[in-house]
């Protein structure tokens, strides 16, 4: 093998090592596509489910499952009603891992 061959043969090697480390998605894989709706109908919310950010996504994101199959709503963290679900669902982690 000739040098020039084993000088390429070499920088491909680097520059995929190198590359490698590189995340793909900067913004991550979040669930929640834009800032979510404000707020959704009580009586509609089947389940709600907090998402804390981790190394996928950097941001909170608060899921609403709605009864009757009608899908699922993200709803805005930073909303009036998000901050109420999330006070009341970490209350009741709380109140569930405490010992009696």
């Amino acid at each position: 093998m000739s040098v020039k061959g084993m000088v390429i043969a070499l920088t491909v090697i680097v520059c995929a090592t190198v590359v490698q480390g590189f995340p793909m998605f900067k913004g991550g894989r979040c669930l929640c596509i834009g800032p979510g709706v404000k707020a959704v109908k009580v009586a509609d919310i089947e389940k709600a489910t907090i998402i804390y950010p981790s190394n996928s996504c950097d941001k909170i994101e608060v899921i609403i499952n709605l009864k009757a199959r009608k899908g699922q709503r993200c709803l805005n963290p930073k909303s009036k009603q998000a901050s109420i679900i999330i006070k009341k669902i970490q209350r009741m982690n709380f109140l569930k891992h405490q010992i009696v």
